[in-house]
C-alpha cells in the first residue's frame, strides 16, 4: 500500500446487520470494500427485547481480524439505545432493543413534568416513544439503573470494550433527548427536572477525537500489530451517512434509507418552533456545527418484516413484479406507529387499507407496491414540509443507504417528490465513518472536500421525475382526508 493511502475500518452497525468496511483513502482515491458482515438478531427474553451484544462484539472481532492492517478504527451503529455499567465496568445485561414494549405510556408521565412543547423548545427532538429519555424513564425503578455508574451507548460501549477508555459521542447524544441543539451541550436544566442524573454519561466526544488504542487483549485477538487508534466518528450511522451524502452546494435533501427512512436537510442552525414539533421534526446534531433536521419514516421495515412472513422470496424477482401492479392503488402512512412493532405487518397493512376504504393489497407483489409507493408518499411529505418549515428550499434529493440499490423506489420517490434523485452511495454510513478518520490523518478536508472525493470516486445514478404530480397530491389527500 502507497505510503500517501491510509486505510480505515469502519464497523457500522445496523438494526438487522452489522458489517466491518476496510477503506483506502488516498490524496484523489476512496476504495471501500468488506471485510466482514454479520447478522444482528435481537432476542426476545422473559424480560423482554434484547439486543445481542456479545455477539454484536463477537462480529466486531471477527471484522477486524479479517480488515488486516488498519490506521484506524470507527464505530457508528443506531441511536437511542445503550448498555449499563457497574462500579467495575461490567455490563448489567444485554441492552434493551428500541422496539421493546416498556416506553409505552412512558412518554405522557415525563409530559406531566415537562410538557411536550417545552421539551421540543429544550431539545429540537421530535416524539418518538423509544428516546433515551423516554427508555431512562422507564428503567427508573429498576435494579440495574440503580446499579448503574455509567451509561454508554451502544458504539461507544463497543468502543470501550476495544480500548478500555469511555466517552460519549455527540451526534449520538443528540438522539437522547437530553441535548440542547444551540448549545451542543447537555441540557442540564430539563435532566435535572426530569430526574436524570447526567453524571451517568461519559465526557462527550466529537468527531474526530481519539477514542483510545485498541487493548493488547484485543490486538491478540484480531491479529493487528498496535498501536492502532480508535477514532470517534459521527457514531449515529445517520451523522456518518449524511456526511457522506455527495451533494454540492446546500440546496440539496438527502433520504438516508435502510431499516429507517431519515428524510430532511441539512441546516446549520435547529428549528425549535412550535408547528415543526407539531410535524415531528427532529433536530439531530452532524459535524461540523450542523444540524440533521429530519423526520423518521418507517422506512424499508415494512417490507422486511413483509418479506420474513412470506418466507423469504427473491427480492429481485419481487420487486421487478411490484413494478407491474398498477400505481397508488392504495397507499398507508409509512410513519404511523402502529407499524413500529414485528410481526403480522401484511394483514397490518391489509388493515390499515381496508379502514381507510382503499382497495385491499392481497398479494405479495401489490402489497409490495402498496408499501414503495406509502415509502415515496413519505418522502415527498417529509421534504416539502421540511423545505417549508425550514425555509430552506432545494434542487435535487439524494438518497444514500441500502434502498439506493431498490431503483423502483428511487424512481417513485423522484416522481413523488417532482425532483431529481441522485441515488448512492450505497454504503454511506461506512463511508462517511472512513471520512472523518482520514481527516483525523490530514487526507480530507472539510465536509464539502470529503463530498467532492465521494462524487469523484462513488458510482452515482441519477432518475430523473415523470408522471403527474397530481395522482401523489391525490393519493396524500386519501391519508390526510382520513
Amino acid at each position: 500500500m502507497s505510503a500517501r493511502v491510509k486505510a480505515y475500518a469502519a464497523v457500522d452497525l445496523g438494526a438487522s446487520s452489522g458489517r466491518v468496511m476496510v477503506g483506502r483513502v488516498g490524496p484523489d482515491s476512496l476504495e471501500l470494500t468488506e471485510a466482514h458482515r454479520f447478522p444482528n438478531r435481537p432476542v426476545r427474553t422473559p424480560e423482554g427485547l434484547r439486543w445481542d451484544v456479545l455477539g454484536l462484539y463477537a462480529g466486531v472481532l471477527d471484522g477486524l481480524r479479517a480488515a488486516g492492517r488498519v490506521d484506524s478504527v470507527g464505530i457508528d451503529s443506531w441511536a437511542v439505545d445503550y448498555g449499563l455499567l457497574d462500579a467495575d465496568g461490567a455490563l448489567l445485561g444485554n441492552p434493551v432493543h428500541y422496539r421493546d414494549s416498556r416506553t409505552e405510556g412512558i412518554a405522557e408521565k415525563v409530559w406531566a413534568t415537562v410538557p411536550a412543547q417545552e421539551l421540543y423548545a429544550a431539545t429540537g427532538l421530535q416524539y418518538a416513544p423509544f428516546n433515551t429519555l423516554y427508555q431512562l424513564t422507564a428503567a427508573r425503578h429498576s435494579a440495574q439503573l440503580a446499579h448503574a455508574e455509567r451509561l454508554l451507548l451502544i458504539p461507544d460501549l463497543l468502543t470501550y470494550w476495544l480500548t478500555g477508555e469511555q466517552g460519549t459521542e455527540l451526534t449520538n447524544a443528540s438522539t437522547t433527548q437530553l441535548v440542547d441543539p444551540r448549545t451542543r451541550d447537555w441540557s442540564y436544566d430539563l435532566a435535572s427536572r426530569l430526574g436524570i442524573d447526567l453524571h451517568l454519561f461519559a465526557p462527550l466526544r466529537q468527531p474526530g477525537d481519539p477514542a483510545g488504542l485498541l487493548r493488547a487483549e484485543v490486538l491478540e485477538e484480531t491479529g493487528l500489530t498496535g498501536p492502532v487508534p480508535v477514532t470517534a466518528v459521527g457514531s449515529h450511522d445517520t451523522a456518518s451517512a449524511v456526511a457522506a451524502v455527495p451533494a454540492d452546494g446546500e440546496r440539496f435533501a438527502y433520504i438516508c434509507t435502510g431499516t429507517w427512512s431519515l428524510a430532511g436537510l441539512e441546516l446549520d442552525a435547529p428549528v425549535l418552533t412550535e408547528e415543526s414539533r407539531a410535524a415531528n421534526f427532529t433536530n439531530e446534531l452532524g459535524l461540523d456545527g450542523t444540524v440533521r433536521y429530519l423526520r423518521n419514516i418507517m422506512g424499508l421495515w415494512l417490507l422486511q418484516e413483509c418479506v420474513r412472513a412470506w418466507g423469504e422470496p427473491e427480492l429481485g424477482a419481487l420487486l421487478l413484479e411490484a413494478g407491474r401492479v398498477p400505481a397508488l392503488r392504495s397507499v398507508v402512512d409509512a410513519g404511523d406507529a402502529a407499524f413500529l412493532a414485528p410481526g403480522r405487518m401484511p394483514e397490518r397493512i391489509a388493515e390499515a387499507c381496508r379502514a381507510s376504504g382503499q382497495p385491499v393489497p392481497v398479494s405479495p407483489a401489490e402489497v409490495t407496491r402498496c408499501i414503495l409507493d406509502s415509502l415515496a408518499l413519505a418522502h415527498r411529505r417529509a421534504i416539502d414540509e421540511a423545505q417549508r418549515l425550514a425555509d430552506h428550499h432545494v434542487d435535487v434529493v439524494h438518497v444514500v443507504g441500502g434502498g439506493t440499490r431498490n431503483a423502483l423506489l428511487c424512481q417513485l420517490t423522484a416522481d413523488a417528490c417532482g425532483l431529481p434523485v441522485v441515488a448512492g452511495p450505497a454504503e454511506a454510513a461506512a463511508l462517511g465513518n472512513v471520512l472523518v478518520q482520514a481527516r483525523t490523518h490530514g487526507l480530507v478536508g472539510d465536509l464539502g472536500d470529503g463530498r467532492r472525493l465521494l462524487t469523484r470516486t462513488q458510482s452515482l445514478t441519477r432518475y430523473e421525475p415523470r408522471g403527474d404530480a397530481a395522482r401523489w397530491r391525490e393519493a396524500e389527500a386519501r391519508l390526510t382526508d382520513g
